[in-house]
């Protein structure tokens, strides 16, 4: 029997690296039919500018849940998953824990619009 070294059989040392392989696809395709949507009925990234954002993304994922709850699977209007809506407000919620400082200028050039508006 030969000995088969490493060079013969390869060598990757990937063993630290996030296992993306881990991820179910089709659940994060079910979340993107949901970002297309709110892309096509608002504009895209839109969600990123909503002002009170965490509690209104907040709300929006108890909806969800709620609904999913009381054995209604699919939302009305998107006719999509109310899990698949839910994932999505986690993600909204993350992303704007992850970059506080850029939903507080939003949150400031909102307030500074709607002072403008007022005072017109």
């Amino acid at each position: 029997m030969r000995n088969t070294s490493i060079m013969e059989k390869g060598l990757k040392l990937d063993f630290d690296k996030l296992r993306w392989d881990l991820l179910p696809i089709e659940c994060v395709e079910e979340i993107v039919k949901v970002l297309t949507f709110g892309a096509k009925k608002y504009a895209d990234n839109n969600w990123q500018l909503v002002e009170n954002s965490t509690e209104r993304y907040y709300a929006a994922l108890m909806r969800h849940i709620v609904e999913w709850r009381k054995g209604d699977p699919v939302d009305r209007d998107s006719e999509l998953n109310h899990l698949s809506h839910a994932l999505c407000n986690l993600i909204f919620l993350l992303w704007f824990e992850k970059n506080q400082h850029q939903t507080k200028i939003i949150d400031d050039l909102n307030y500074e619009v709607d002072e403008k508006v007022t005072w017109m």
